[in-house]
């Protein structure tokens, strides 16, 4: 099954480079990218009825500046249940730490927490277990 998928980096660079790799894997079906975390959060706020089938998948980075990978998450817990659940959270940071590691696991949303840069293999097991 192809999904949807949401990016959001502060670095256009690795904007560019998830898109790329998800792409390559040959699972996406819609990339959307963003570089503010506030921006793609009004996004999902204002398109609830989209994501019928499926979850889309977000890769979220912990590390940007306005809005950080941690403040998103605790407002996007605070949406209706039945938009989260059209969602799943994959968080990247450049560096993870035994902190960010004890924090994701107060977040029902995020279901993985991975070390940048993101590889086509991981991403695919990633996508399998999903379904």
């Amino acid at each position: 099954m192809k999904r949807d998928f949401i990016v959001i980096d502060d670095n256009k660079l690795d904007c560019y480079i998830a898109e790329k790799i998800i792409s390559n894997t040959g699972m996406s079906e819609h990339i959307q990218l963003f570089s503010d975390a506030r921006q793609a959060l009004e996004y999902i706020t204002n398109n609830t009825c989209l994501n019928i089938t499926g979850q889309t998948v977000i890769t979220l980075d912990i590390q940007m500046p306005l809005m950080n990978g941690f403040e998103f998450i605790e407002a996007f817990e605070l949406l209706p249940p039945e938009v989260q659940d059209r969602y799943v959270i994959f968080l990247l940071s450049s560096s993870i730490n035994d902190v960010d590691v004890n924090r994701v696991q107060n977040y029902r949303s995020v279901k993985h927490l991975l070390n940048k840069p993101l590889t086509i293999t991981r991403m695919c097991s990633l996508i399998e277990q999903l379904s």
